[in-house]
C-alpha cells in the first residue's frame, strides 16, 4: 500500500484504482511515444539568414500585452500601449496564417474559411484550445512551456525560480505549483492567475522570440538580457531548451554565456560593465560566419564571451563584430539592417557608411556623435589571424555576398526611406530594416513604410499585401514554392508600436541550405 499512499490513491476502491492506473499508464505511453518520435524527427540547422525557412519558434501576443500600463510601459520596454484585439486579429494572425502556408500547409490549406469564421474565438491560434493548430513547424513557445511543466519536478523548480525573481510569497509559490500546467504556462508569461489577478508583471517582449536565442548551425546560443524586464524570458527559455523532449538531442549544443570571473566586483551597473547579449544582435550569415552587434542591448563583454564560446566549440570560423551607436533608436543590429537575397540587403543609410555620411542630415549637426558613437566593424578569426577592419556596412555586405555566399550578381542595397531624410529615420523607427526572409528574396515587412516600399519596387521586387497573398495561396492562384523576389506587406498599426518587426518576432530553428 505504500505505493498507493505515495500516489495519493488511498481510499479509492481497488477496481477504480486499477482502472485509473491503466488509463494513466496508457496516456503516459502515448505521450512518451509521441515525444520520442518528435525528438527523433526534430532537427536544428540554420546557416544563413535567407535559406528556405522550415521551422521557427514564435509567441503570439498574449493577455499580458494588453495589461501594459502607461506608467510602466518604458520599464517594460514599450514606447506605448497597444490594443490587444487589433494586434491579434487584424495583424499577428495574418503572420501565423502566412507561416502556415509556407511551413505547414496541411494545417491550413482548405480550412481557411473555417478558421476565419471562428474569428471571435480564435481557437486556431490559442495554445490552450483543443482546436489549436499545434504545428511542429510553426512552434508556439507557450505550448512548449506547458509541455515542460507536465514534469512535476521541473514545475516545482521553475515556479520557485520565478517566485525568487519576482519576490513572491512562499504561499503563492505553493499555489503556482498546484496550478495545472497549461494554466501555469499562461501565468508565468502573462503575470496573471487563471482568475485574472495580476501577481507580477507580464513579459510583453516575449513576442520578440529572436531575442531569447539564436540558432547557429546546429547550436543554440541563449541570450543574456540587458534589461530586468526580460530576465524571466531568459529563464523560461533555458528551462525549455534544456528540458523539452523536442530538444533532447541538442542539450550539449545549447550555449550559455557566462559572466567573466569576478564580474560582481565591477563598479556600477552600466551596460558597458556587464555581460549582456540579445538575439537581435546575432545573425547567422553563412555556414562559417556570424555577425554580432554591440548596441544598446549587447555589451562588448557579451560579444566577446559569445565569440569565445563559438570558437571554442568549433561552431564557426569567423565572427564579425559590428558596433552601432548606443541609442534607443537602433536597439539591435537587426533594426538597422537585414538580408533579403545573397546579393541584396536592406539597411539604414545614415549609419551604414559613417565617414561618408557624417553630418549629411540636419539632426547630425545638432547632435554630433562622440567617437564611441561611430559604427565600427572588426572581423575576428578562429585561427588567430590578424583581425580585419571594414570601413562601412556596405563593404562588409559586399564581402559576405561575394566571398561567403559566392554571389555572381552585383551587390545591391535597399535603403530605409529610400535613403532620404527624414523618411529614412522615420521608417527605420517603424522597422523598415527588420525583415524576415521566408525564403531567398521573399520577405515580410510592415505596410506603413511607404518610401522603403518604393525602394523595393525600384529594385524589381513584387509588392503584395498579405491578405491578398493568403487568398491566392488558398485558391491555388499563388504557390509558395514558386514565389520569387517579393515583399509581403503586413498590417502594422499596432504591431509597429511595439518596436519590433518580423525578424524580431521569429526564432528560426531550421532553414534549408542555400543551393
Amino acid at each position: 500500500m505504500r505505493g498507493l499512499a505515495w500516489s495519493g490513491l488511498q481510499g479509492i476502491p481497488i477496481q477504480e484504482t486499477n482502472f485509473t492506473f491503466r488509463k494513466n499508464l496508457l496516456a503516459l505511453h502515448h505521450y512518451t511515444k509521441y515525444m520520442n518520435e518528435q525528438k527523433d524527427n526534430f532537427k536544428i540547422q540554420v546557416n544563413t539568414e535567407i535559406g528556405r525557412l522550415r521551422k521557427l519558434l514564435i509567441h503570439s501576443p498574449d493577455s499580458g500585452l494588453g495589461k501594459v500600463v502607461p506608467s510602466k510601459a518604458q520599464d517594460w520596454l514599450f514606447e506605448d500601449i497597444v490594443h490587444l484585439d487589433t494586434i491579434r486579429k487584424d495583424e499577428y494572425d495574418y503572420y501565423v496564417k502566412l507561416l502556415m502556408y509556407f511551413l505547414d500547409p496541411a494545417k491550413i490549406k482548405g480550412k481557411l474559411a473555417t478558421i476565419d469564421s471562428d474569428e471571435a474565438d480564435r481557437s486556431f491560434f490559442k495554445p490552450d484550445s483543443k482546436d489549436f493548430h499545434a504545428s511542429e513547424n510553426v512552434i508556439e513557445l507557450q505550448q512548449l512551456l506547458g509541455d515542460v511543466l507536465e514534469n512535476t519536478a521541473i514545475k516545482k523548480k521553475l515556479s520557485a525560480s520565478v517566485c525568487a525573481i519576482e519576490g513572491c510569497t512562499y504561499k503563492l509559490q505553493l499555489q503556482l505549483i498546484e496550478t495545472e500546467p497549461t494554466e501555469l504556462a499562461k501565468t508565468l508569461i502573462s503575470g496573471s492567475l487563471p482568475d485574472g489577478r495580476m501577481i507580477f508583471s507580464p513579459i510583453p517582449n516575449l513576442i520578440f522570440t529572436r531575442d531569447v536565442g539564436t540558432t547557429i548551425n546546429n547550436y543554440i546560443l541563449l541570450n543574456k538580457p540587458a534589461k530586468k524586464a526580460r530576465v524571466r524570458e531568459s529563464l523560461l527559455m533555458r528551462y525549455i531548451f534544456f528540458n523539452h523532449p523536442m530538444f533532447a538531442n541538442y542539450h550539449d549544443h545549447v550555449l550559455e554565456i557566462p559572466d567573466s570571473e569576478h564580474h560582481f566586483l565591477r563598479p556600477g551597473e552600466e551596460l558597458e560593465n556587464r555581460t549582456t547579449l540579445e538575439g537581435g544582435d546575432v545573425m547567422m550569415i553563412s555556414p562559417n560566419h556570424v555577425l554580432i552587434g554591440c548596441s544598446e542591448r549587447t555589451s562588448p563583454y557579451g560579444a566577446n564571451e559569445a565569440m569565445k564560446l563559438l570558437f571554442e566549440n568549433n561552431v564557426v570560423e569567423k565572427v564579425t563584430v559590428v558596433r552601432i551607436p548606443n541609442k534607443r533608436d537602433f536597439m539591435h543590429l537587426d533594426t538597422v539592417f537585414t538580408q533579403v537575397k545573397r546579393n541584396v540587403w536592406v539597411l539604414l543609410h545614415s549609419i551604414a557608411s559613417v565617414d561618408e555620411n557624417k553630418y549629411k542630415t540636419p539632426i547630425d549637426f545638432l547632435v554630433q556623435p562622440e567617437p564611441k558613437e561611430q559604427t565600427e566593424i572588426i572581423q575576428f578569426y578562429k585561427d588567430k589571424s590578424k583581425p580585419k577592419h571594414f570601413v562601412s556596412m556596405e563593404q562588409l555586405f559586399e564581402d559576405i555576398s561575394t566571398n561567403d555566399l559566392k554571389s555572381t550578381e552585383p551587390v545591391e542595397f535597399i535603403y530605409s526611406g529610400n535613403g532620404v531624410f527624414p523618411f529614412d529615420a522615420r521608417e527605420q523607427w517603424t522597422d523598415s530594416c527588420n525583415l524576415l526572409a521566408i525564403k531567398e528574396g521573399v520577405v515580410l515587412g510592415y505596410d506603413r513604410n511607404d518610401k522603403t516600399v518604393e525602394a523595393f519596387k525600384a529594385k524589381g521586387f513584387n509588392i503584395v499585401k498579405v491578405k491578398d497573398l493568403i487568398n491566392d495561396l488558398e485558391s491555388g492562384k499563388a504557390n509558395a514554392d514558386t514565389l520569387v523576389d517579393t515583399l509581403i506587406l503586413m498590417p502594422s498599426a499596432e504591431l509597429s508600436r511595439a518596436r519590433g518587426g518580423f525578424h524580431c518576432m521569429s526564432l528560426p530553428l531550421l532553414r534549408d541550405d542555400l543551393s
